[in-house]
C-alpha cells in the first residue's frame, strides 16, 4: 500500500496532535503524537534531514544548514498543501480510536529513505516510508499543528532566510 494522504491537527481537548494517513487502498490510521513523543521525534527527522549525502560532506557548519534550508525550501515547493485531506469512508486497520505512540523506532530502506515507526507501547503501529520531500513536508505539517498548540515548543528548521539575515548581519557594512 502507498502513502495517499497525511493530516496533522492539534486537538486541544485531548492535548494531543492527532495524525491521520490514509493510503490509496482506502485505509486509514490515526495516531495521537503527545508532546513527549514529539520530543523524540522531532530530533530524528532533523537528524535525517542533516545526513543526507551531499550535507553531510560538507564542513562547514553554515554550509550545512544552508543546504538543509534549501532541501527543505525545495520540498515544500514540490509538496501539495493547498488539496484539504479528503474525507471519505475508509478501512481502519488500527481500529477506530487513534493509537497512543509510545515508541519510535528508526531504519532505513533499501534506497536511503527513512522508514519511520510509530508504534504504541503494545500491538500494531504504523511505518511510514519517508523520502526528502515527505520528510520535510512532515515537518512542515508538525511545525503547523504544534504553532497551533500551547505547548510552547518552537519546531525550527534551518531555513534560507535566517540564514541569509545572519550572514547579512554578520557581514561588515561600508558606507560611502
Amino acid at each position: 500500500m502507498r502513502l495517499h494522504q497525511l493530516k496533522l491537527d492539534f486537538i486541544p481537548e485531548q492535548d494531543r496532535l492527532l495524525l491521520r494517513v490514509s493510503t490509496d487502498n482506502q485505509r486509514e490510521m490515526r495516531l495521537w503524537l503527545t508532546r513527549r513523543a514529539l520530543r523524540l521525534l522531532w530530533p530524528l527527522l532533523l537528524k535525517t534531514a542533516r545526513s543526507s549525502p551531499e550535507i553531510a560532506l560538507q564542513s562547514n557548519p553554515q554550509a550545512r544548514d544552508a543546504l538543509v534550508g534549501m532541501q527543505h525550501e525545495r520540498a515544500l515547493r514540490q509538496s501539495n498543501f493547498a488539496n484539504p485531506f479528503e474525507e471519505a469512508p475508509r478501512e481502519l486497520p488500527l481500529g477506530p480510536e487513534p493509537v497512543l505512540v509510545a515508541r519510535i523506532q528508526t531504519n532505513r530502506d533499501e534506497n536511503g529513505n527513512l522508514v519511520l515507526g510509530l508504534l504504541p507501547q503494545d500491538g500494531q503501529g504504523i511505518n511510514l516510508t519517508l523520502d526528502n520531500n515527505l520528510l520535510h513536508s512532515l515537518c512542515k505539517l508538525l511545525q503547523n499543528a504544534v504553532a497551533k498548540s500551547d505547548w510552547d515548543i518552537v519546531l525550527e528548521l534551518p531555513t534560507l532566510l535566517t540564514q541569509a539575515a545572519t550572514d547579512d548581519a554578520a557581514a561588515p557594512r561600508t558606507v560611502n
